[in-house]
């Protein structure tokens, strides 16, 4: 898992959230077995909580509600070494 309880995360390309529940299930297929990671992530702009899978969380690396263009390109250039 990338995540833990209490990690602030960046969903839906924009949105600040904190992650309050994570868990694995277990997929099983035609002769193997895969995990599936997946959050509960309480997401500040809506005031809920909404799950997500690990494949649409980033790890957040400012301090807003919300990202800005200009974070936006930071936030994408630290993620992917730029």
């Amino acid at each position: 898992m990338k995540f833990a309880f209490g990690d602030i995360v960046v969903v839906e390309e924009e949105n600040i959230g904190v992650v309050v529940k994570s868990w694995i299930t277990q997929l099983k297929g035609k002769g193997s077995e895969r995990e599936k990671y997946n959050y509960e992530v309480y997401v500040r702009i809506y005031n809920t909580i909404k799950e997500f899978p690990e494949t649409q969380i980033e790890r957040y690396m400012v301090r807003h509600k919300y990202l800005p263009e200009e974070e936006k390109e930071y936030q994408y250039n630290a993620l992917n070494g730029l």
